[in-house]
């Protein structure tokens, strides 16, 4: 298989995007909570947020002329790469502590490798980020590991 990858591409493995701040509020979590129809009080109340709320208020808000036509804004922290189809691949999620009304966290993603592989249909990339959150303070709150696949 010839190198998709470039040299240029290939030094972004190890860069960190800009850190992202959230202030998480009571009435987000109880917003994300309906939105999600979660059925344990202390979400509907907003005592704690569900495991997932971090993965939508980490999520860019744009206008909708700036979304793709998959409806999702577009990554700005994203090498230049050949394939252009981007699709979700795996997560692995490891929560250290809940996410509570009044954290300001602290978001900063690394991309952690960039691998090649030739699949049934043509080549394709795999793009690993390394997610880490802590509060402003520095404790840790939830390591991801996310992959993001090109076609």
């Amino acid at each position: 298989m010839n190198e998709l990858v470039s040299s240029e591409a290939k030094s972004w493995i190890g860069r960190s995007a800009s850190p992202q701040r959230i202030e998480v509020n009571r009435s987000d979590i109880i917003k994300y909570a309906i939105a999600t129809e979660q059925r344990a009080e202390k979400f509907m109340q907003g005592d704690v947020a569900p495991p997932m709320f971090l993965f939508a208020a980490l999520r860019p808000l744009v206008s909708i002329d700036r979304l793709g036509s998959d409806g999702i804004a577009k990554d700005p922290f994203l090498p230049d790469l050949p394939l252009k189809r981007l699709m979700a691949g795996g997560t692995k999620m490891k929560y250290h502590r809940p996410v509570v009304p009044n954290d300001v966290l602290i978001a900063t993603r690394t991309l952690s490798g960039i691998t090649e592989k030739q699949g049934s249909s043509g080549p394709l990339l795999f793009l690993t980020y390394d997610l880490t959150v802590k509060t402003e303070a520095g404790e840790l709150v939830m390591e991801e590991q996310q992959s993001r696949i090109l076609r």
